[in-house]
């Protein structure tokens, strides 16, 4: 089985929907005015029909019906943080980020919000191919009443899948093939979501540590270097890091730290 590093099959799938589900929600309905019936007087029948006309009809998402759409809809929404953590970017450059932080010496600055908007823009560059390819091939389709949500679903999870399978690891893969005691599969096809997903978060952890352990080192001789400095010269009373944080800030923007280590990033996801 030949299978490259993470990749993704659903969450695109469950963006797509969100995005239809709510164009279809939030489309104006034509409400026409109630005919209100005459008060019946005492004694007389209450049970009068209702005229024709007179209700208010929300039309569901394809060919579903409204309340099953509203169902869709507000379960993605409460989906989307987690989709977005499993099975995109977003968790290696997040990761990443922080371990540039620690390496700097820096406790917040950049602040948690600088970080994960950075993180968020940087996914959302990565995944619009994967989306526009979504949107063609599963949210028009649904819109049109070409297809039903279950189609649409599986519309939308083989770019997600193929994603997910160029950057996942073989290893991971095995590992919980043989958890989920499912056959072995033949190829990245075969992988059901259930394994495909985990191994694709576990695969980008991976990374994220891989690449923070290298983005540390050249902080931490620094470190090292002004340590043995300030001790062999007898400043006992003064912290190492004190003088070390400058000169790594220092070091990391004359180097254009920013653009080599988003580009790197970028770079690794091919």
């Amino acid at each position: 089985m030949s299978l490259r590093r993470p990749g993704i099959a659903h969450i695109l799938a469950a963006i797509g929907l969100l995005i239809l589900a709510s164009a279809a929600v939030a489309a104006p309905v034509p409400v026409r005015p109630l005919a209100l019936p005459a008060q019946p007087s005492v004694g007389a029948s209450t049970s009068a029909p209702v005229p024709a006309g007179s209700e208010i009809r929300i039309s569901g998402l394809g060919n579903a019906s409204a309340p099953w759409t509203i169902v869709v809809l507000l379960t993605l929404l409460t989906l989307i943080p987690s989709i977005l953590l499993c099975m995109t970017p977003f968790a290696r450059l997040l990761i990443v980020f922080h371990f540039l932080r620690q390496a700097l010496g820096l406790q917040s600055t950049p602040s948690n919000q600088t970080m994960i908007g950075l993180a968020l823009i940087l996914t959302f560059f990565l995944m619009s191919p994967v989306a526009n390819e979504i949107y063609r091939d599963s949210i028009q389709p649904l819109q049109n009443g070409k297809i039903t949500v279950e189609g649409a679903l599986l519309q939308a999870s083989t770019p997600l899948r193929k994603f997910m399978v160029h950057y996942v690891r073989e290893r991971d893969v095995a590992l919980f093939v043989e958890l989920a005691k499912e056959p072995q599969p033949h190829g990245p096809q075969d992988l059901s979501l259930r394994v495909l997903v985990p191994s694709y978060l576990l695969s980008e952890l991976k990374a994220g540590f891989q690449i923070g352990a290298v983005l540390f080192l050249p902080f931490l001789v620094i470190d090292m270097v002004v340590a043995s400095i300030t001790t062999s010269v007898g400043m006992m009373q003064l912290p190492p890091v004190v003088i070390s944080t400058p000169l790594k800030i220092l070091l990391f923007v004359m180097v254009d730290g920013w653009n080599l280590l988003v580009g790197s990033l970028m770079r690794s996801f091919g």
